[in-house]
């Protein structure tokens, strides 16, 4: 049975951490700020005093953070890196596009590369348009990689676990505001789950709410808005964007006939787009029109009261719960 602790999801993260750098030798952990600093947002903080040298600090080079861990994970390590905000992966596409997720494919098998790349992304009060993109499917669209969006402090904590574990290079992407959000129970020292699976946060009958990392508690405030509607939503997180848990969603899409896909990212070329689509092409019936609700075409402004005009919020979410059940 895991160990029940109160953590923070930064503590949740931080914990999973010692566990992976604890009970795996060939686990390296490095990016920038990491080590001495303990991470910009405090999750790595006391690793570096724990497990030495294991954990230390880069230059400010996510080509060179991420080339580094390709390398070192085809020799036998298990690097777990850090990219400190999502948009700086655009300067390293190539080492996580082309050779990362190549790694298996190119060597028949032989070699693996085994890394496990943290990030976080979306908007916070203040941030630039630099620092405030949601990048999932752009991953998402990558043979070889596993795209993992963890929402709650236990996911926090499970699925970097899971990344760690996994053969494959796997990018956990957490979301700032969610990092000190209060203490939750968290079980902890218990098995490793694999790096794949949606879950059902609320049951429900009237129509089908597909959700994931911090759009995952506007989604639930939603439900409660629509059910005082007489609306009965079924909330499911996807958690894993790739390898994304159709099989959950169609079966709860087959039951409840209407689906809502809500995410922060922008809509256009949006995985809710490939969720629709891939409930198109397995031919469920739906009551009404499937809804997607995201973020319009545009840069995420820094003021903090544009920003909150344009990000889809629970008043959003269950409007569209509202016109689908009527629909």
């Amino acid at each position: 049975m895991p160990e029940i602790k109160n953590l923070s999801y930064a503590e949740a993260v931080n914990a999973a951490l010692t566990r992976a750098l604890d009970e795996r030798a060939e686990v390296l952990l490095f990016g920038e700020d990491v080590a001495v600093p303990g991470g910009v947002f405090g999750v790595t903080k006391g690793l570096r005093k724990r497990f030495g040298e294991r954990v230390f600090d880069t230059p400010i080079s996510e080509s060179a953070i991420i080339g580094g861990a390709v390398g070192a994970a085809m020799f036998g390590r298990r690097p777990i890196v850090e990219i400190m905000w999502a948009d700086f992966f655009l300067v390293a596409l190539d080492q996580v596009v082309n050779q990362a997720a190549n790694v298996r494919y190119v060597s028949r098998g032989a070699v693996t590369a085994p890394i496990t790349i943290r990030t976080q992304q979306g908007s916070a009060p203040g941030a630039c348009a630099q620092h405030s993109q949601n990048l999932e499917a752009m991953f998402a669209h990558v043979p070889g990689l596993r795209v993992a969006m963890p929402a709650t402090h236990q996911d926090a904590y499970d699925l970097l676990l899971a990344g760690v574990w996994c053969d494959d290079p796997v990018i956990v992407i957490e979301n700032r505001t969610l990092y000190h959000t209060g203490r939750s129970p968290v079980g902890v020292n218990g098995g490793i789950q694999p790096a794949e699976g949606a879950l059902i946060r609320r049951p429900g009958a009237d129509v089908t709410l597909l959700t994931w990392g911090a759009m995952l508690h506007r989604a639930l405030e939603a439900a409660e808005l629509a059910a005082g509607q007489g609306i009965d939503a079924e909330v499911i997180d996807a958690r894993w964007i790739r390898p994304l848990d159709l099989a959950t969603v169609l079966a709860s899409v087959e039951r409840t006939g209407r689906l809502v896909v809500a995410h922060e990212a922008h809509t256009t070329g949006g995985v809710g787009g490939e969720v629709l689509a891939a409930v198109a092409e397995a031919g469920v019936r739906l009551r009404s029109a499937p809804r997607r609700v995201g973020t319009p075409p545009v840069r995420i402004p820094a003021a903090p009261a544009l920003a909150q005009a344009v990000i889809p919020d629970a008043s959003a979410i269950a409007d569209a719960l509202v016109r689908s059940a009527a629909g």
